[in-house]
């Protein structure tokens, strides 16, 4: 069983090529890897591991290890704590996937982010010294041969589409999980998932880490291919939360908001495209919520073309509150949106926002990227403030009428060295607009970070 096999066709061992590394791990599936002669990885022995002559009933182990460094000038527009020399984030996470049988599964994660060097201390996504990131069982039940119905219940990741407003947070060190149920049917070409949760706290101690008993997330999103539109998709859903303290430019309270969206998606002939919109409705302290967004994503990419030159622009709207004087509240919130949400910087987040986000990338090989972005950034309503991405107020509207808030140029490079090592680069610029000169400190921001992930 522990044994590396090879082979001697070349085709074959394409054909035979495992499984790829998921951004969820939970998603990977081994169970090819019963047969001796697919085992070509050093690490593929542990990647079926079976229980005497039961090919259902087998282990999975794996594992990640990333080194980050990041370097700020004038952080926060030069707002806070300041740091000359820059810090290191480190992250390890190892995982057991214990499937008993076809429809019965365990899954265990273990996660320690660490951080070194920072003025002013680890942020909260930054530092969990040891703690548990997933644990949960499956039951499955197979209603017909295409249909199905999974059970899980337990800590877990959840993400869906194009995680604007669900994600795992991964470009922070520490990921986001969940505590709670989901169910998920597929059955006639849909897949639906619906979910009861309260989301995970990150904090810094050992198995230190339970559920925000002030934050409840539940929801339901379904996506099934659009037959008339070649490669393309469409995404239903719904979000709720109910949150016991929330703070915006208007102040802070209880809120209860809904989120009901679609998204539109697909790749055909070298156009890739991604429009999504949301309208959020519900309660902020003795106000109701009015809130929304809009947002896409489209590219063309030159197949044929040296480089393989691929083109792009993003736009996104996301509303603030016209009025902080009435009872009413306009902002958007993205829930628990992706980190580098606009960018690696993660200096700004998605509400009260207009954003314009031309982009280019350049492939040299199927390994080596090269991508370079210019984002530009407005207020929607010059009467709300500016957000960052955990949806925490950054600075007040009351003091500026401009609406111009900056633009950042971005540079990055990746580099796939092979199935488990990869390398990237990141330079980026935030020019300070009107809106934050006005707000003082102003300042121009430079970024840079470089990392290496590690995959087993």
């Amino acid at each position: 069983m522990f044994n590396i096999h090879s082979t001697a066709c070349g085709a074959d061992t394409a054909l035979q090529s495992p499984p790829p590394y998921k951004q969820l791990r939970y998603d990977e599936d081994y169970s090819s890897q019963r047969d001796p002669e697919r085992r070509h990885d050093f690490f593929d022995p542990i990647k079926y591991i079976r229980f005497d002559d039961l090919a259902d009933y087998y282990l999975s182990l794996g594992g990640e290890v990333r080194e980050r460094y990041e370097y700020f000038a004038n952080y926060n527009w030069g707002k806070g704590p300041q740091d000359n020399n820059g810090y290191l984030l480190q992250r390890y996470m190892v995982h057991a996937d214990l499937h008993l049988g076809p429809d019965v599964r365990l899954f265990t994660q273990l996660k320690s982010g660490l951080e070194d060097g920072r003025n002013g201390g680890a942020r909260p996504p930054d530092r969990d010294d040891f703690d548990l990131n997933q644990a949960f069982i499956d039951v499955t039940g197979h209603i017909s041969t295409d249909n199905s119905l999974m059970l899980r219940l337990g800590r877990q990741e959840l993400t869906f589409g194009s995680s604007r407003l669900v994600s795992v947070r991964e470009s922070p060190n520490v990921r986001q999980s969940f505590d709670g149920a989901r169910a998920t049917l597929r059955v006639g070409g849909w897949n639906i998932d619906s979910f009861l949760t309260r989301p995970v706290e990150t904090n810094p101690g050992i198995f230190d880490d339970s559920s925000d008993r002030s934050r409840l997330f539940w929801g339901a999103y379904a996506v099934h291919p659009l037959p008339m539109v070649p490669g393309g998709h469409i995404d239903l859903y719904y979000f709720g939360i109910e949150r016991d303290q929330a703070t915006y430019n208007q102040g802070s309270g209880r809120e209860e908001r809904h989120s009901i969206g679609t998204r539109l998606w697909g790749e055909a002939k070298g156009l890739d495209y991604n429009f999504e919109a949301v309208y959020q409705f519900g309660s902020f302290r003795t106000g109701d919520i009015n809130a929304w967004t809009v947002a896409s994503d489209t590219g063309y990419t030159f197949k044929s073309a040296p480089l393989t030159p691929r083109l792009g622009l993003k736009a996104d709207v996301a509303s603030g509150d016209g009025n902080p004087g009435d009872s009413d509240l306009g902002t958007f919130s993205a829930l628990f949106p992706k980190g580098a949400y606009f960018s690696e910087t993660d200096l700004i987040g998605p509400a009260n926002i207009i954003d314009l986000h031309p982009s280019i990338e350049l492939h040299f090989s199927h390994k080596i990227k090269l991508s370079a972005d210019w984002d530009f950034f407005w207020r929607e309503s010059t009467r709300d403030g500016i957000y960052g991405i955990a949806v925490n107020l950054l600075r007040s509207g009351q003091q500026s009428d401009a609406n111009y808030i900056g633009s950042q140029p971005q540079a990055r490079l990746d580099w796939e060295i092979n199935r488990h090592l990869s390398m990237a680069l990141v330079y980026a610029h935030f020019f300070a607009g009107d809106y934050l000169k006005q707000t003082p400190p102003g300042k121009d921001v430079d970024y840079g970070s470089a990392w290496a992930t590690y995959k087993f």
